[in-house]
């Protein structure tokens, strides 16, 4: 396991934090004093942050790590707070978590499911990591979540869009702040019907694991519900970084729309080679060649560069969101780093929040009471607006963002312009919807 590249942090500088309310009673209904998965013994608790350090995703596993140490850094009273003032929930007050000092550690998951897995083993087994979170890769989540499960601790979702998450593959102790692939096509059929109309036929590449499987079934899904005509569908591999082979038959395939169904690197690459090939120049059927990206961040759109200009697309959350939260969120984060976060900083921030807030209502670092209070749980000032963490499948309900590349950006980081915030209601679904039909919640397991 010495290959999973975990490195230790110290522990931070306790303080208050300004605005921190008084604690509710304790809501966890268990016995606190059961044992469970490396129950804290001292004066610390130690989490583990799982990101892509290296491979396709490792830009956003950047950024989630900066979010991750700002987090930490907040909890313990150090820095102005960041949405710690905001969050509807008053509980953090800058003294750790339960009163204990937050250090963490941190592995490289290399976007493979098996290096993620070893990693996440190393920092429960070895660190006495009481919750896991991060990944920027669903199948990396699918994998780490379960084991998770089995070991008795909590997993709080980073980056992972897959139905599959909070699906067929979702499990108690896991958790997702992120939206997924049915959310982004119920925020997106409607403005690409108004975009490009109703009669136009569409040409997916999708990414060949989880995430891509379902994120093409649910635009496609959503598209074909409105007319259009899905010409074919044509898997990549992840590791794959030329795309030209995958874009030449597009030419010849009928098709006015390419739905590139790729993230992190491989969108750029794939949408690198598709402006190459003068897909964005073609007119076919009478129309202009018109290429969908159904989720993309601002750290693809820096590296898609020009290429990302005019392009739709979907996004968690966008740093120029002017809620209270968004704003004090990027303010934090601006003033360490320089510059503005991501929408993978941002979703893991708040997990790390809503995590420490769930131990604090709860009373205790007990997985079961965690996943009590994390259940059914409403909040707000957090970004995105009032959002549900429902009870029945761990997935959080809040405003999806619909955006496009920026025509005229006035920064590095102004790439992306926020064309319609589509409510919560819009892309809420049944617990059992088909696309997340098979599997069972099943039980909190607290482990030892």
């Amino acid at each position: 396991m010495s290959k999973t590249n975990l490195t230790r942090r110290g522990v931070l500088k306790s303080g208050a934090v300004a605005g921190a309310g008084v604690a509710l009673p304790t809501i966890f209904t268990a016995s606190s004093a059961a044992a469970y998965t490396n129950e804290p013994t001292g004066g610390t608790v130690t989490l583990g942050f799982n990101v892509p350090q290296t491979g396709p995703y490792a830009d956003e596993g950047a950024d989630e790590l900066r979010a991750y140490e700002l987090a930490v850094e907040h909890l313990n009273g150090e820095g102005d707070g960041g949405m710690m003032p905001t969050f509807s929930s008053k509980e953090l007050q800058g003294n750790g978590i339960l009163g204990k000092k937050v250090n963490f550690v941190t592995g490289d998951t290399q976007t493979k499911s098996d290096a993620a897995r070893a990693s996440a083993k190393s920092m429960i087994e070895k660190d006495g990591a009481i919750m896991i979170s991060g990944g920027s890769s669903s199948g990396v989540a699918v994998a780490v979540q379960g084991l998770c499960q089995e070991a008795g601790v909590i997993f709080m979702a980073g980056l992972t869009h897959s139905n599959d998450t909070t699906g067929k593959d979702k499990k108690a102790n896991g958790f997702r702040h992120f939206f997924n692939g049915y959310m982004s096509a119920a925020a997106l059929a409607p403005v690409l019907k108004n975009l490009y109309g109703t009669d136009r036929k569409a040409y997916h590449l999708t990414a060949d694991y989880t995430w891509g499987w379902t994120q093409q079934e649910s635009i496609a899904a959503a598209t074909e519900a409105m007319g259009w005509e899905t010409v074919n569908n044509v898997l990549t591999p992840l590791a794959a970084t030329d795309f030209s082979s995958y874009i030449a038959p597009v030419l010849n395939s009928g098709a006015d729309v390419l739905v590139l169904n790729h993230y992190g690197g491989n969108m750029v690459n794939s949408l690198t080679n598709a402006v190459q090939f003068g897909l964005r120049n073609k007119q076919v059927n009478g129309k202009n060649f018109e290429i969908v990206v159904p989720l993309f961040s601002r750290l693809m759109a820096r590296g898609a560069g020009e290429n990302i200009k005019g392009i739709v697309g979907s996004t968690n959350w966008h740093w120029s969101l002017q809620d209270e939260g968004s704003k004090a969120f990027v303010k934090s984060f601006g003033t360490k780093y320089g510059f503005p976060p991501s929408q993978a900083a941002h979703t893991v921030y708040c997990q790390t929040l809503l995590y420490a807030d769930a131990a604090q209502r709860a009373g205790t670092f007990n997985p079961c009471g965690i996943v009590e209070a994390l259940e059914g749980f409403e909040f707000d000032g957090l970004g995105n607006g009032k959002t549900l963490y429902r009870a029945e499948d761990h997935q959080c309900f809040k405003d999806v963002l619909v955006v496009k590349g920026k025509e005229n950006p006035t920064s590095e980081f102004d790439l992306l312009e926020v064309v319609e915030v589509t409510p919560a209601a819009q892309v809420t679904y049944p617990p059992d919807h088909p696309m997340f039909a098979g599997g069972a919640l099943g039980t909190c397991n607290p482990g030892a």
